[in-house]
């Protein structure tokens, strides 16, 4: 069982930065993979990026070269840095930890942290 706790949300101006935290608990936090999902208002939860157990990133296509998703195993915590925010990045943030191992899928969500961008 892994629990996920975000933590950074808030509301920031357009063009600001902001940083989002994941710390998880539980064991083998460095055999998951992480991924950041958003949900705004009326639309699905969709993939934002995403951080291999080996350290390999990707990024939806919107944020590219605007966020940065790391992990620092040594302290179970997973970061999503987000610059150059718009107000189409406002939404719920959630934090994804997901493995499969032995024709297993383990998949757990944070409660999420809401991000507003606005003027």
């Amino acid at each position: 069982q892994v629990q996920l706790v975000e933590s950074g949300g808030g509301l920031v101006q357009p063009g600001g930065s902001l940083r989002l935290s994941c710390a998880a608990s539980g064991r083998a936090f460095g055999n998951y993979a992480m991924a950041w999902y958003r949900q705004a208002p009326g639309k699905q939860r969709d993939l934002v990026a995403i951080i291999t157990s080996g350290g390999h990133s990707n990024y939806v296509d919107s944020v590219k070269g605007r966020f940065t998703i790391s992990r620092d195993n040594a302290k179970n915590t997973v970061y999503l840095q987000m610059n150059s925010l718009k107000p189409e990045d406002t939404a719920v943030y959630y934090c994804n930890a997901n493995q499969l191992a032995l024709g297993t899928f383990y998949n757990y969500w944070g409660q999420g942290a809401q991000v507003t961008v606005s003027s």
